[in-house]
C-alpha cells in the first residue's frame, strides 16, 4: 500500500513536470542510517548498551538464585514430607513469577529510553532534512526505508550530508 502510494506521488509529480515545466528534485535519506552513525546516535547507542548490560547482571542473578532454588528442590525431593516440598515449590514458583515480572520490566526500560534517547535525534534530524528540503529547492525528499527506494542515483542520497550537518550542528551546541 506504501510502495504504491509513494509510486503513485512520483508518478503525478513526473507527468507533471511536463506540463508545468517545472523541476523536480528528489533526494532521499536513510534516518536509521544518519541516527546510528551520528556521534548523538551513537552515544545514545552506548548508554543503552550499558543499561542493557546492568538490567541483564540483575536478571541473571535472579536466574542463578532459581536454578538454586530448583536443584535444591530436585536433590532433597525423596527426603521433604508433602508439606515442605509444597513450600519449596511455591518458592520456586513465585520466583519464576517475579524473574518473568523483573524480564517484561526490563524490556519495557529500554524500550522506553531507546524512545527517549533516538527519539530527540529524529526529531532534529527531521528538522535538519526539513531545512535542506526548503534551501535546496527540493520538491520531496523521501526516507529510504524497508526497500521502498529500489534504486537511486547516488547523487540524490542526502544521508551523509543530513548526517554532516546534524554533527556539526551539536558540535557547535556544545561550544
Amino acid at each position: 500500500m506504501k510502495k504504491t502510494l509513494l509510486l503513485l506521488v512520483i508518478f503525478v509529480l513526473l507527468a507533471g513536470q511536463s506540463v508545468y515545466a517545472a523541476e523536480v528534485k528528489i533526494g532521499i535519506v536513510d534516518l536509521m542510517k544518519a541516527l546510528n552513525e551520528s556521534d548523538s546516535g551513537k552515544k545514545a547507542k552506548s548508554d543503552l548498551e550499558g543499561m542493557i548490560k546492568s538490567k541483564q547482571v540483575i536478571l541473571d542473578g535472579k536466574g542463578k538464585e532459581i536454578e538454586k532454588l530448583k536443584g535444591d528442590l530436585e536433590k532433597q525431593a525423596s527426603v521433604l514430607s508433602a508439606d515442605a516440598k509444597k513450600s519449596k515449590e511455591e518458592d520456586l514458583e513465585k520466583l519464576l513469577r517475579e524473574y518473568q515480572r523483573l524480564v517484561t520490566d526490563s524490556q519495557n526500560d529500554v524500550k522506553k529510553k531507546e524512545g527517549e534517547l533516538t527519539g530527540e535525534i529524529l526529531k532534529e534530524l527531521r528538522a535538519i532534512i526539513d531545512k535542506m528540503g526548503a534551501e535546496g529547492g527540493y520538491t520531496m525528499i523521501l526516507e529510504n526505508v524497508d526497500g521502498i527506494v529500489l534504486f537511486s542515483k547516488k547523487e540524490i542520497n542526502l544521508t551523509d550530508v543530513v548526517l554532516k550537518k546534524y554533527n556539526e550542528s551539536k558540535a557547535k551546541g556544545k561550544k
